[in-house]
């Protein structure tokens, strides 16, 4: 399998070095980077994982147009992407309400856990779920919270 690069911020540190666990014990290299910095971009660390890595992965707290875009724009603009070899997936925040719960079961239903970054670099390594299905087991998960909520409520 191609190796995978998750790039994180700190705060999602800890579950990309979860998924590395992971990844690694499945077959799947994995380099975990520390994006201490998001502003101004390391534009030489994002350089050498791409030249090292088929699938680069950006974690974040962040919604859509944040960390994960400005790498995405960077490669663009660099070229890293035109040789079709290097895949980037951007993970951020739904742009939608989340419910009240603790931050584990927030991390959960937003997509952001060890093991959403897991199936995210299994599927772009060809190896898991596509991200509609992914989708489908979110939608699941919210559902059965909201059953479970309705019932308790009753």
């Amino acid at each position: 399998p191609p190796p995978v690069a998750p790039l994180s911020s700190a705060p999602r540190l800890y579950d990309s070095c979860l998924a590395a666990k992971t990844l690694e014990a499945a077959g799947i290299p994995t380099t975990v980077a520390d994006a201490r910095f998001m502003k101004p971009l390391d534009r030489g660390l994002i350089n050498r994982l791409a030249d090292a890595h088929d699938v680069l992965i950006t974690i974040e707290e962040g919604s859509i147009g944040g960390f994960g875009d400005h790498v995405l724009h960077y490669a663009a603009l660099e070229g890293l992407l035109d040789d079709g070899k290097l895949k980037i997936r951007p993970m951020v925040l739904p742009d939608r309400y989340i419910e009240h719960a603790s931050q584990k079961e927030q991390y959960e239903e937003a997509g952001l856990s060890a093991e959403h970054i897991v199936g995210t670099a299994k599927s772009l390594v060809g190896r898991g779920k596509k991200r509609s299905e992914h989708e489908e087991v979110r939608a699941d998960s919210r559902a059965k919270k909201n059953g479970a909520a309705a019932s308790s409520a009753q």
